[in-house]
């Protein structure tokens, strides 16, 4: 009896292999057929065909799955959600480490989508939903600004070295100021039409606002993380989004060896690299939950870093939460819980002694 079918594809920038398979109430897992189409419109409607050619029983669940390999498997996954069918992406560590799990020697294409079909078969994967159009977009004009920043800064560099070498071209100089020139105006352009983008969308603007309320974060920062995380849609708690963008603390201790603990750094480096200049600017105009971070955490270990990384990693819950509840920043909210949780041990610490008094 086939409880589950499952379909692997190995997405390329030209071609998807792939591969469907069937597992049994005993859990064995058997290949039905394998075939190749092109990454393409044709291609895709050549795998729709082909799957419902081998997809014998319609009451039987079916997942296709395939890899996050940069932007190449989009098109596809976006054409089968369309078309009804439930698609699951799965990040490629995860997949080479099921495939060594397995003890599967070599590597190629066939092998991939055998291998993303058994995995499919066997493991209770999560539905994939493509992104909202309006974050879509967001990340892609996002995206474009880290990357112009990341050039300008390079050619930054290159213009002070080439400043302060023993001989100097003119011709050089002057073609580097020359483009760093067009990276700013490029720059002011990206910029503008990320806000006009967010204005185009009064729910999200409100939004915006809420959160850019923090003293010190800027629009360009809170557009970078919410596209980043697509609004925070799929993400259920705040631990869920500090591991995604890597800030989720790891331990080295075994036995009587205690190592350093240390961030993962094993999730989306966008969101870091954005957040680190937030972070000096709020420690910068003291807000009140940032500096009080700040003071105890350096007193705790005195190294600043540690300090600003916990101050990202802080920002980054408080942009989850506002965005969440849809409510604006207020510096004294920290404040007000603490002094909530002391007030409250202080009552019942009197209300206890009170009822021993009495006893006696």
């Amino acid at each position: 009896m086939v409880l589950k079918y499952s379909v692997g594809v190995d997405v390329s920038c030209k071609s998807l292999k792939c591969c469907i398979s069937t597992i049994d109430k005993e859990q064995k897992v058997k290949v039905k057929s394998s075939t190749t189409v092109s990454n393409n419109l044709s291609g895709f409607k050549s795998l729709q065909d082909w799957i419902k050619k081998h997809y014998d029983d319609p009451e039987v669940p079916l997942l296709v799955c395939m890899e996050a390999t940069g932007v190449y498997y989009e098109q596809c996954a976006y054409y089968l959600h369309n078309k009804g069918f439930k698609v699951v992406v799965v990040l490629p560590n995860k997949s080479k480490k099921y495939f060594q799990a397995l003890g599967l020697k070599s590597k190629n294409d066939k092998i991939d989508a055998k291998g993303l079909a058994q995995m499919c078969a066997e493991q209770h994967l999560k539905i994939w939903e493509p992104m909202d159009d309006f974050y879509y977009v967001l990340r892609h004009l996002t995206r474009h600004h880290q990357s112009l920043q990341e050039q300008k800064s390079a050619l930054s560099n290159q213009l002070h070295a080439i400043q302060h070498s023993a001989y100097q071209s003119k011709t050089i100089l002057r073609q580097m100021n020359q483009t760093l020139a067009l990276f700013d105006k490029q720059i002011k352009q990206i910029e503008k039409a990320i806000k006009e983008h967010i204005t185009s969308n009064p729910e999200a603007k409100a939004k915006f606002d809420n959160v850019c309320a923090i003293k010190g974060l800027g629009i360009i920062s809170v557009a970078t993380v919410v596209a980043e995380t697509n609004g925070f849609i799929l993400f259920e708690n705040y631990k869920q989004v500090v591991s995604y963008a890597g800030y989720d603390v790891v331990e080295n201790q075994s036995g009587n060896h205690i190592g350093k603990t240390r961030i993962s750094k094993k999730g989306n480096p966008r969101i870091r690299r954005i957040l680190h200049m937030p972070a000096l600017v709020v420690k910068k105009y003291k807000e009140p939950p940032f500096i009080n971070l700040y003071n105890r955490t350096f007193e705790r270990h005195g190294i600043k870093m540690k300090s600003y990384v916990a101050i990202q990693k802080k920002l980054l819950v408080m942009i989850y939460y506002l965005w969440k509840k849809n409510e604006k920043y207020n510096p004294n909210y920290d404040m007000n819980i603490q002094e909530k949780e002391l007030v409250l041990p202080s009552l019942l610490a009197f209300e206890k002694g009170k009822n021993e008094v009495a006893s006696l």
